[in-house]
């Protein structure tokens, strides 16, 4: 019987497992080429997984809930033409699995020796093992975090929770960290002891409260803040820019644009173009960081956070951004922007971003204090646009006139930005915005 077996697609270059939301197949039933075999998420997104090849499911390998690491088999599927009925109840030894599998299978099983060489005897994700490294929990710690994942396994929820409330615990001698190999990441040189986090005060309820459980989605998220928070000490700056001429350039360009394009023009591609532009002057805000490396990214890929309508937030990616003139980046940003409304990113749209601009003035706000999207090193808020008196320099002297003004605020990972860095590059994004060209065609 011809086979073929459908693996866990990776979703992101920072991505190594996956959750099994659930299977929109049973094991008998027909598949077409790209009908959706389940769904699957991760901390940035959800995603259907569809079979490449027609055939009948053989076989699910997971169930529902259970966290698979990328390119692992997932299902058995036997291709048309085959008999279904012909296959073997149980599965027991699969077809080889592609080259890629593989070398995850390979990894997967030096992380077990690994572990078992300090003596543990439960298997570990690379992603729980990199926060037990960051974090400084021994071998020993970590075996003692009960495991809610399928089979007793510890998840990234757990692992998090445990250095959450660490403050809880009597204070003892923190062992040799736990040691990766170095397919899964750089070892640091030199590991400090973390100081534990002040024990979480129960929260108050009282008889008319409600309690809602958090979807699962917020629930990524406030995970991936959290581990934001863990990982880059944040600082915030700040400047105020003059964006007239912004200003009164859209409001001459919109109504041609529309027509012309058939869609509207808003800020937000005038923005990211700003943006671009300093990140050229600026390389290395356009960086990530790897243990004590710094990994300076060749294409300038600019995320722009969407709110969904659920209130949840996601953030597609506008790949290589510095190649694209203001209307290439409006379609962009148009086209993202709806798609996230509807649901319908795919997992490319939101992976690889290497810098984040958020409009919290779409929400009436002055400015803000956004959090770093890892692993990306700052990210830009711009804030609403207020009519204010402004001083402004002319031949005949100072004068007093109406501008448009906004604030711009950039939180940055103050481990390879400095202030001076920081500053001159929100610096040079306001100064790009108040030199506007008024009169550039559209």
């Amino acid at each position: 019987m011809s086979e073929f077996q459908l693996v866990m697609p990776k979703m992101g270059e920072s991505i190594a497992e996956a959750t099994i939301i659930r299977w929109t197949k049973n094991e008998g039933d027909q598949i077409a080429v790209d009908e959706t075999v389940l769904e699957i998420a991760t901390d940035k997104v959800d995603s259907e997984v569809p079979s490449p090849k027609a055939g009948v499911l053989v076989k699910k390998l997971f169930k529902d809930g259970d966290v698979v690491a990328v390119n692992a088999p997932i299902a058995i599927i036997a291709l048309s033409g085959t008999s279904a009925a012909s296959a073997p109840a149980p599965v027991s030894a699969p077809a080889p699995v592609v080259e890629t599998a593989a070398k995850v299978e390979a990894t997967i099983q030096t992380i077990k020796e690994t572990v078992s060489s300090v003596g543990g005897n439960r298997f570990y994700s690379p992603l729980v093992l990199n926060i037990a490294r960051t974090e400084n929990i021994s071998m020993s710690e970590l075996e003692t975090i009960p495991g809610t994942g399928a089979e007793g396994r510890v998840t990234k929820k757990d692992i998090l929770d445990h250095v959450q409330n660490r403050g809880n615990a009597q204070p003892q001698t923190v062992a040799a960290p736990v040691a990766l190999p170095q397919t899964v990441a750089t070892p640091v040189e030199q590991l400090q002891t973390v100081a534990a986090p002040a024990a979480k005060p129960s929260p108050s309820v009282s008889g008319g409260d409600e309690i809602v459980e958090m979807d699962r989605m917020r629930k990524l998220i406030a995970d991936h803040m959290v581990m934001s928070k863990h990982t880059s000490p944040h600082v915030t700056s700040f400047v105020e820019a003059d964006v007239t001429n912004m200003v009164l350039w859209r409001d001459k360009a919109k109504k041609v644009y529309e027509k012309r394009e058939g869609e509207k023009i808003t800020f937000t591609p005038m923005f990211i173009e700003c943006v671009v532009k300093a990140i050229k002057d600026y390389p290395l805000i356009n960086v990530s960081i790897d243990g004590y490396n710094i990994i300076k990214k060749k294409n300038i890929n600019v995320g722009m956070a969407a709110a969904l309508p659920s209130g949840n937030l996601i953030v597609p990616v506008i790949k290589n951004a510095d190649m694209m003139n203001l209307v290439g980046l409006t379609k962009m940003v148009n086209d993202l922007a709806n798609r996230a409304r509807n649901n319908k990113l795919s997992p490319d749209d939101i992976q690889g971003g290497t810098f984040t601009v958020t409009n919290v003035g779409g929400f009436g706000n002055v400015m803000g204090t956004p959090i770093i999207n890892q692993p990306q090193v700052a990210i830009l808020a711009t804030g609403a646009i207020k009519k204010k008196p402004a001083v402004l320099e002319t031949p005949m002297g100072d004068v007093i006139a109406i501008r448009h003004m906004m604030f711009l605020s950039l939180s940055y990972d103050h481990r390879v930005v400095d202030g001076s860095l920081g500053g001159s590059f929100l610096r040079r994004i306001a100064d790009y915005m108040e030199q506007w060209d008024m009169n550039r065609e559209i």
